[in-house]
């Protein structure tokens, strides 16, 4: 009952902040190309999610490690759809590469696409890796940061999976940071029956970055090692 009177309440906040963005696109469209007044009022919603359970845990470390004067490729593992509510705690302007599938959800695609997240076809590698660069190196242009799931899918067992190359190929052709983001409790925001748990803790550890010279200087199989690594020792330590 109480899930559902959540879901009620959620889809009420959607619909509203879904007026104010289009709204928002249309008014500031011609003086705020990284669309950061969109930006806002998208954190906003995940803002009203989180807080919206008093009884809901949340632990946010390691922001002192943002730059909010710079552009980074975010990479964050990937155990939920809530992990992408969850990045929004971070204050930096950032746009989603997500698979086109996501994008087909009601109001959650019309979101996404009035936000500026960049929608790939993960059945046209070639294609989808060209998109990812021409739009990242747009959106970074314009100051706002990328947002990617490096493992490409969401994560069964709960363990980081293994990396592809985009994120990691993305920054090196745009000449910016990585970093790694790691979070724990967004997979059991919900159980498998889609009702709430209502004694969720969330945990989000912003890393320090890995520079752009670093980025630029390190062979792809070893950068990608290496945020993996790091990734995994901070995510071990969130769960316990």
């Amino acid at each position: 009952m109480f899930s559902i009177i959540f879901y009620i309440f959620t889809l009420i906040q959607l619909t509203f902040f879904f007026i104010l963005s289009v709204l928002a696109l249309v008014v500031c469209f011609p003086f705020d190309k990284p669309r950061r007044v969109i930006h806002s009022l998208s954190r906003a919603i995940c803002m009203c999610f989180w807080y919206g359970v008093p009884t809901w845990r949340r632990k946010i470390e390691g922001l002192e490690n943002i730059d909010k004067k710079k552009s980074y490729v975010i990479v964050i593992n990937h155990n939920s759809m809530v992990d992408i509510l969850a990045l929004y705690f971070l204050p930096l302007n950032f746009r989603w590469v997500s698979k086109r599938e996501v994008f087909r959800i009601p109001y959650v695609g019309q979101l996404l696409t009035i936000h500026g997240d960049i929608a790939i076809d993960r059945s046209k590698g070639a294609d989808s890796m060209r998109k990812v660069t021409e739009d990242g190196k747009m959106w970074i242009g314009r100051g706002a940061s990328i947002a990617m799931f490096p493992e490409g899918t969401r994560s069964k067992s709960g363990e980081i999976g293994r990396f592809k190359q985009g994120a990691f190929a993305l920054a090196k052709e745009a000449g910016v940071e990585i970093l790694p983001v790691v979070m724990h409790g967004t997979r059991t925001v919900l159980n498998k029956f889609y009702l709430v748990n209502w004694r969720n803790a969330l945990k989000v550890s912003v890393l320090p970055p890995i520079s752009a010279e670093e980025v630029a200087a390190t062979p792809m199989p070893e950068l990608m090692e290496k945020t993996r690594t790091m990734m995994c020792e901070k995510y071990n330590q969130l769960r316990k």
